[in-house]
């Protein structure tokens, strides 16, 4: 069912409904500060795999969004300098890191490199939803290979009835994808350049270093 969030009545309705699927192992779509989100419950196995199905991308782990940044804490077992400086500038905002996630959360993104790529969205439905499910897996909602949604009702028209709640917001605002940095070696290094700019990063972490693959 799609909720129209920019009545107040229908938002309530909506945000209620999502987090009970969520919880209820079901997807919903959701705004982001992006494009819009596909998402589950990042603990529930079967329904990250229904996530992956829906958007006919089996072996593409999906990125973890978080509702605060003390969640972050909760999810690695060390969490390097860069990766707070940057998460204090950036957060909530498009920027995404990539962390060695705790070898004891009892997850599966389909990835067992112990690497999880994680971001706190600037949106205030999303951070609503976020804050009372917890951690959710989420990709951009549309089959791979289609062009993102930038709104609920296009993400419906791909994804159909595979997803339970479908939370629109109106288009998305800044399509731009978010920037992407790793910092699971021995420095940071910029994967994606996106909503938030190489120089920009370089003025909180300035030994970021770009990624020597093309």
């Amino acid at each position: 069912m799609l909720y129209d969030c920019r009545s107040l009545a229908d938002r309530d309705r909506g945000i209620a409904a999502a987090i009970e699927a969520v919880r209820n192992g079901e997807l919903v779509v959701l705004p982001t500060d992006t494009v819009y989100g596909v998402g589950a419950d990042a603990f529930t196995p079967y329904a990250v795999k229904a996530l992956l199905d829906a958007k006919d991308a089996p072996h593409t782990p999906p990125p973890v969004l978080i509702g605060s940044r003390h969640t972050l804490d909760g999810l690695v077992y060390s969490l390097p300098a860069a990766a707070r400086d940057l998460v204090e500038a950036f957060w909530p905002g498009a920027l995404t890191i990539l962390v060695q996630h705790s070898a004891s959360l009892r997850w599966d993104l389909g990835d067992d490199s112990g690497v999880v790529a994680v971001r706190m969205p600037l949106h205030p439905v999303a951070l609503e939803v976020l804050r009372e499910t917890g951690p959710m897996a989420v990709a951009s909602a549309n089959k791979t290979g289609q062009p993102a949604a930038l709104t609920a009702d296009e993400a419906r028209d791909q994804l159909a009835y595979s997803v339970r709640a479908y939370l629109e917001a109106g288009p998305a605002v800044d399509p731009v994808p978010s920037t992407i940095v790793d910092l699971t070696g021995d420095e940071p290094v910029l994967v994606r350049e996106g909503g938030i700019s190489l120089a920009r990063l370089r003025d909180v972490v300035p030994e970021l270093r770009e990624s020597q693959v093309a």
